[in-house]
């Protein structure tokens, strides 16, 4: 395995040693003295910092020396979604195997992730058996890198869970360890610690990700995935829904997660079969909860009243609004009216504060459902910026891993905005590229098995940013 090692021995010299993948071959260090340093520049690539300011490449990466200090890669490379080495952390596009600063093979490929199979039996899948999708034995193509364990704790067995029934969660929320009243309708519960506040606060970015509690098709590698888009677009607010106990412990053991304070202990996140969760790195004043008046699903509203630039506030809901779930005998189970009321409640809720961010899987179906309960001053961020774009989230064409399903393109997922000291400048999707050489294996109808690309989930990510005005 190749790695960089950067010490600084004394406050007079910089010391770099590349170590070779070949351990036979002869290793190269570097030092930079301060005289140096005046005529060195840092590669745009690989951020290695040459000395030799006449040389035209870099003596890492041999990439082409800038012309000016300030010149950087251009604005589309920037965007393609990458993942991160484990070894030198460089972000590599998604479409490279290898990293192509070290050559560290890409930690996604591995196939010493699975999880055992007694962990898997008792999943959120088989609570809630409509929205699973259903495979046989994933597949991969990719060698044996080994990868290092951040996932699952073996502290406790998923058949060991407490698996909370919707009455139970009907009569009570629990947010970072503390329970409360749902029918205290919006009662604050306030954070125990608060992140340090940002630096720059006149951009904020927003991401919504149903994270697809389907445990049984390549979990690791698809919450490695979604980290390594965090890590890229590096968002101050993040929601999430579908998360499991399993899931929540892999992110937890990802080092992006330091930065944030997430809405869940983990000894709460144990106590749900899936859940929705938040995690900020904005000051947070409080993370609260509130149950829906009904939910056949235990479905709530979550919700974080945050600080943004000059304490202006800011408060940040997700929510996962009641999913449709057709099924025999009839067919019909789409569970619209129910979903509505939801939407109706969250809105009226979060309509008597200046600046609200409600985003989320909305699993809203204009057709069914009619438009969605907008407050006057309110937009659809969507709708509103990319008009000329469906905006499918969920899409059984353009996500492959989908396409042995039935037909069905839906904008599940939504932001809807109602702000008075910001405006919106984009939204887009993230999460729409397969993950390289990584298959499962899909029954169809009749017992054919097809196989299929993976993907971070099954739905498709939403970023949203903004700007203070």
């Amino acid at each position: 395995m190749s790695y960089f090692k950067i010490s600084i021995p004394t406050f007079k010299t910089l010391s770099f040693l590349l170590i070779s993948k070949n351990p036979r071959k002869t290793l190269i260090s570097f030092s930079i003295s301060p005289k140096s340093m005046a005529s060195s520049w840092a590669c745009s690539k690989c951020t290695f910092i040459n000395t030799d300011s006449l040389k035209p490449t870099c003596q890492i990466c041999l990439s082409s020396k800038p012309n000016s200090p300030f010149s950087s890669s251009s604005s589309s490379s920037s965007n393609q979604e990458k993942w991160s080495c484990k070894a030198c952390t460089f972000l590599n596009p998604y479409k490279v195997s290898n990293c192509e600063i070290c050559g560290t093979k890409n930690s996604l490929l591995s196939s010493s992730l699975s999880l055992d199979d007694e962990e898997l039996q008792v999943g959120v899948g088989n609570v809630f058996l409509p929205l699973l999708q259903k495979c046989t034995a994933s597949k991969r193509k990719s060698g044996d890198d080994p990868v290092d364990d951040f996932g699952v704790s073996r502290g406790i067995k998923s058949a060991n869970r407490k698996v909370v029934d919707s009455a139970t969660v009907a009569d009570e929320c629990t947010v970072l360890g503390v329970s409360c009243n749902p029918k205290s309708f919006g009662k604050s519960l306030a954070a125990s610690d608060e992140v340090q506040p940002k630096e720059d606060l006149q951009t904020l970015k927003i991401l919504s990700y149903n994270v697809w509690f389907a445990e049984d098709i390549e979990l690791r590698i698809r919450m490695r995935a979604i980290g390594d888009i965090i890590q890229l677009h590096n968002p101050d607010v993040i929601c999430l829904q579908e998360v499991t106990p399993d899931i929540y412990a892999i992110l937890q053991r990802s080092n992006w997660w330091k930065s944030y304070k997430c809405s869940l202990s983990f000894d709460t996140a144990n106590t749900r079969p899936y859940f929705c969760m938040q995690l900020s790195k904005l000051p947070v004043k409080s993370y609260s909860c509130k149950q829906f008046s009904y939910s056949a699903m235990g479905r709530e509203l979550c919700i974080a009243e945050v600080s943004a630039q000059g304490g202006t506030p800011l408060v940040v809901a997700t929510t996962h609004l009641e999913s449709p779930c057709p099924g025999p005998p009839k067919w019909d189970q789409m569970y619209s009216k129910e979903r509505v009321k939801q939407a109706q409640e969250a809105v009226a809720f979060l309509k008597v504060n200046p600046n609200v961010i409600f985003c989320g899987d909305m699993n809203w179906d204009d057709k069914l459902d009619g438009e969605f309960p907008l407050p006057d001053g309110w937009i659809d961020a969507w709708t509103e910026l990319n008009p000329k774009e469906i905006g499918w989230t969920y899409d059984t064409k353009s996500n492959p891993m989908l396409s042995a399903n039935r037909k069905l393109q839906k904008r599940l997922d939504r932001f809807l905005v109602g702000l008075r000291d910001f405006k919106v400048e984009c939204v887009e999707m993230v999460g729409t590229e397969a993950i390289p050489e990584v298959t499962y294996m899909k029954q169809k109808k009749g017992g054919k098995e097809v196989e299929l690309p993976v993907l971070p989930s099954d739905h498709f990510g939403l970023l949203l940013t903004m700007a203070a005005l």
